[in-house]
């Protein structure tokens, strides 16, 4: 196969999409729409148009000063009339993405969600993995302290010793 001279630009993974928002890992609207391969017009009109799948703990609309954040965040946006959304964008947590599968019924957008939910499930590992980590460094980092505190004593009572006047030096055994 002959190597193009041009760059290709590599879709990257679903986990670079899914961002933390009020405490919630979320994926935004524009995201989902674009991994959707449809237009995030045409993605939030059946959102809307099935409003009563997605309660506030599976969709919420980003405030204006999150989007404003957001927007500041992605450098990538083109500047120009028309280049930003007209409403804020929607935020889909986990829960969120899994009912999209069924408002999106085709069969890529199953595969979608299905791909999308299991880069969720790899965060979390992922997640569960470092704080199992973070707990054995946490108990090195305790027996570490508890080693460094019996150091300090025991040099703290050999400086004690230094400062006490030498011994008196008896003879020991007999005279002649």
């Amino acid at each position: 196969m002959p190597k193009s001279s041009a760059r290709t630009a590599r879709p990257q993974p679903i986990e670079h999409h899914i961002r933390v928002i009020r405490g919630h890992k979320v994926m935004l609207d524009a995201d989902l729409a674009a991994l959707y391969h449809v237009s995030t017009k045409v993605f939030n009109q059946a959102v809307r148009r099935n409003i009563d799948r997605f309660p506030a703990d599976f969709m919420f609309q980003l405030s204006k000063e999150e989007a404003s954040a957001l927007r500041s965040q992605i450098v990538t946006l083109e500047k120009g009339k028309g280049r930003y959304p007209k409403y804020a964008p929607l935020a889909f947590t986990e829960h969120g993405v899994a009912m999209l599968s069924a408002v999106l019924r085709s069969p890529r957008a199953v595969q979608t969600s299905i791909a999308i939910v299991r880069a969720f499930v790899h965060l979390r590992e992922m997640i569960a993995a470092n704080k199992d980590l973070a707990q054995r460094v946490e108990k090195l980092e305790t027996g570490q302290r508890q080693v460094a505190s019996i150091i300090d004593v025991l040099v703290d009572e050999i400086e004690h010793m230094k400062r006490l006047p030498p011994p008196s030096k008896r003879k020991i055994g007999f005279d002649l």
